[in-house]
């Protein structure tokens, strides 16, 4: 099956203010209602990594893209930073009767937290407005974007509903440069989901193994390779938490409902394990990264980060100035597809060192997103990278 496969392959992040259309554009591009997934998760191999995988073609070039689901509501913030972690390029949709609210600024920064820069805006539901309406919304977007990261991204006038303009979408995905991939690195594979796939009453001799799913970040890995998960498990003794890795051994690979002998960065991907599947089920796995034994860094308590914080407060009706960070402040961090909270422990102008409730893979160089609890919600406040 691994012929089917496109060689090109790109990770698409949706984004955008809750009930704006991203599940009708996603059904549109892919031609499958994708809010089925989780049910689909818990049956079988097939990984759809947020929304869903399609194969996309023009004049005889082939792309396999997967949709990242990047959730729009304030409250899920953590995760759509984490969804980000794993996307080359973005389609950040704004709804014409609505326009821009509080979350589509939030994701905006969040975007250019994790450096994703290549974005296509759809301006989506313009069959309900009036063509005066439309061009207002469309300007107010132009405004939107100036001096950000999307300032030069081409803005699309869409009606999922109606099907106007969907193919101009898919023109622009495949026009997309394709990241230069590392191969020859030690592999980095980011898990944001882990899941047992056995229906219930299996017999023993048919189980399969803990499933884990992500994103490839650099490296290979082939079936039979031995990987390491870190942190790993956590075991509570005398109200004390340790973690521990764990390792395993790949058995079977599957892109989509592909199956592969030999996984490249690009593209969703599950490896079927030989986890026992108390150990993968219900996502206790995600946020951990696996890699070829004694590979990765230690688990750490502490974290190290070059910060730079925002002017304004997004994701409020009214934007308010960003304070500055307080020694002993906790902030919530958003590394990869995993979330903890720091307490702020050393700091100067522009770095902090953080003791972390739950322990991180200090990967030198990674990105994170900082948050600050403002009335009791996460307020994306900053960015950084791990030093």
């Amino acid at each position: 099956m691994t012929k089917d496969i496109p060689t090109e392959m790109l990770n698409i992040g949706m984004v955008g203010h809750i009930d704006h259309g991203k599940t009708t554009i996603l059904s549109k591009i892919t031609g499958k209602f994708t809010d089925t997934h989780s049910e689909e998760l818990k049956r079988g191999i097939t990984i759809k990594l947020g929304y869903a995988d399609t194969i996309l073609e023009k004049n005889g070039k082939k792309r396999y893209i997967s949709f990242v689901d990047c959730p729009g509501h304030e409250m899920l913030m953590a995760t759509m930073l984490s969804g980000a972690a794993l996307i080359d390029a973005a389609i950040l949709i704004i709804a014409a009767n609505e326009g821009i609210k509080p979350q589509t600024k939030e994701h905006l920064i969040a975007l250019q937290a994790k450096k994703v820069n290549k974005i296509i805006i759809i301006q989506n539901k313009i069959d309900l407005v009036t063509k005066e309406q439309a061009q207002t919304n469309y300007q107010q977007i132009k405004k939107f974007v100036k001096n950000t990261i999307a300032e030069d991204s081409p803005i699309i006038p869409v009606s999922a509903q109606q099907d106007i303009n969907i193919d101009k979408i898919k023109d622009l995905l495949m026009e997309i440069a394709i990241p230069k991939r590392d191969t020859k690195s030690v592999p980095e594979f980011l898990i944001a989901r882990s899941f047992d796939i056995n229906k219930p009453g299996t017999k023993i001799e048919n189980l399969n193994g803990g499933v884990l799913a992500g994103i490839l970040k650099k490296g290979t890995i082939k079936v039979g390779d031995e990987l390491e998960i870190k942190p790993g498990i956590t075991k509570k003794v005398a109200n004390q938490i340790s973690y521990h890795p764990i390792k395993t051994k790949v058995t079977s690979i599957f892109r989509g409902q592909h199956s592969i002998k030999e996984a490249t960065p690009g593209g969703s991907l599950a490896f079927e394990t030989e986890l026992d599947n108390t150990l993968s089920k219900t996502d206790s796995l995600s946020g951990n990264i696996a890699s070829k034994p004694g590979s990765l860094p230690d688990i750490s308590e502490t974290l190290k980060i070059k910060y730079e914080l925002f002017d304004e407060i997004l994701g409020e009706e009214t934007n308010s100035k960003i304070e500055q960070l307080k020694p002993s402040e906790l902030i919530m961090l958003s590394i990869n597809t995993t979330t903890t909270v720091g307490k702020i422990e050393k700091m100067t102008k522009d770095e902090i060192q953080l003791s972390l409730r739950i322990p991180a893979i200090p990967i030198k160089g990674d990105s994170v997103g900082l948050a600050r609890n403002i009335n009791g919600h996460w307020r994306l406040i900053g960015f950084g990278e791990i030093i």
